[in-house]
């Protein structure tokens, strides 16, 4: 097929796709609109800095070879259990875990807690309450060590919640983008459908591979 025939298509049939784009891209939007009034999900994170209290390379690769007990620790059920009792929460410490994510940048010496709800604001409770216990456990843990061996734990900044779901913005795009693909898909379909229907001069010279010669002009009325 050639190219002007590509543009003969677009140009008779591509309102169809661009339908297609808005209505699915419309329909998307809603449907985020919805759940965000409905069921939203917020994130709220959380970053612990941990301090070595000296700055030579020997201390830094211990605090680097703990981090990922640092992490295991926070990761516990135990933790979990200790911020259900503090808050207050109907749950259970598998259900809050489910919740939870803790990762640790070996490069920065940070972790990093990110917690799930559908209350941002109780995110941002649990995400300062989980990071509270680690500061605390490490002041704990520092009373009987020499200071200059200590290894402390310190909260960056108050915790953060953010929307996580839906992602509307997101959601429309890919959309439209659905609804484009499946109008190109409609519009194919029903130029393959209209292919054996013969319409001019040129459809009559691809389908018998020969030149038209002449043509009968139509009837005067």
């Amino acid at each position: 097929m050639q190219l002007q025939q590509y543009m003969r298509i677009l140009w008779r049939r591509g309102w169809i796709m661009l339908l297609l784009a808005v209505l699915t891209a419309a329909a998307a939007f809603g449907f985020s609109q919805i759940i965000k009034e409905r069921a939203p999900l917020y994130k709220s994170t959380v970053t612990i800095l941990v301090k070595p209290a000296r700055t030579d390379f020997g201390q830094a690769q211990a605090a680097k070879a703990l981090l990922g007990q640092y992490q295991s620790w926070l990761e516990s059920s135990y933790r979990a259990q200790d911020v259900i009792e503090s808050l207050q929460l109907d749950m259970v410490p598998r259900e809050l875990l489910g919740d939870v994510f803790v990762a640790g940048d070996l490069n920065q010496l940070t972790l990093r807690i990110e917690v799930e709800n559908p209350n941002g604001d109780l995110a941002n409770r649990v995400a300062w309450e989980w990071a509270n216990r680690f500061i605390q456990w490490r002041d704990e843990e520092n009373a009987g060590v020499r200071r200059e061996d200590r290894i402390d734990g310190e909260i960056l900044d108050d915790p953060v919640y953010a929307l996580e779901r839906p992602k509307t913005a997101i959601n429309t795009i890919a959309g439209g983008i659905l609804g484009f693909l499946v109008g190109l898909a409609v519009v194919f379909a029903l130029e393959y459908a209209e292919a054996g229907i013969i319409k001019s001069p040129e459809d009559v010279s691809r389908a018998l591979a020969m030149p038209v010669l002449s043509a009968i002009p139509p009837a005067e009325r």
